[in-house]
């Protein structure tokens, strides 16, 4: 690269490139009031004790049912019991009848629950930064994945919302929520 002298007294005519004008973009902390690779697994149970112990799982997993709402909330947690990820999600199969229950906790730091519709989830985040297309157990859904590795390297780095797709008017749902530590 050549370097162009200095000349005393020039101006240059060289202005900085203008900043793009970014969309809105939020970055994810919390889900279920806890933040991975920040609180650890008995926190997690504290948060969650009306729904149970929790069921311990294969891999250092621990997960919550409420039937009421037909969800669940799972944990993913490492070997000193940091939570690492957190997932939310619809649990499918529920007959219990709780009419008049109020919507979960069980929601991100900015309010995004299972069940809401797919608008809430780009007014509250922003664009996706990819979608694709998924199913489970035959249904087409779309996963809307957020990396938020612009926000710092000690913030969760990723978010991914599993959704159903808009059909015949209906706006699509979220039906289930991840959230992930930097670590992973």
């Amino acid at each position: 690269m050549a370097l162009l002298p200095v000349i005393a007294g020039a101006q240059s005519s060289i202005k900085p490139a203008a900043k793009k004008t970014s969309e809105h973009r939020a970055n994810e902390l919390t889900l279920a009031g806890l933040r991975p690779g920040r609180d650890n697994v008995e926190r997690a149970a504290q948060l969650n004790k009306a729904y149970g112990a929790g069921k311990a799982m294969p891999g250092d997993q621990i997960i919550w049912f409420d039937a009421c709402r037909d969800l669940s909330l799972t944990i993913d947690s490492d070997k000193q019991k940091l939570v690492q990820v957190i997932r939310a999600g619809t649990r499918g199969g529920s007959t219990a009848d709780c009419a008049g229950v109020p919507p979960s906790n069980w929601k991100t730091g900015l309010g995004l629950r299972v069940g809401d519709a797919t608008a809430k989830l780009e007014q509250l985040y922003g664009a996706p930064d990819s979608k694709s297309p998924s199913t489970r157990n035959g249904q087409p859904l779309e996963l809307w994945y957020y990396a938020f590795d612009w926000a710092g390297e000690n913030v969760p780095q990723v978010m991914e919302v599993l959704c159903t797709r808009e059909a015949d008017g209906k706006p699509g749902r979220v039906i289930e929520i991840t959230l992930a530590a930097p670590s992973l």
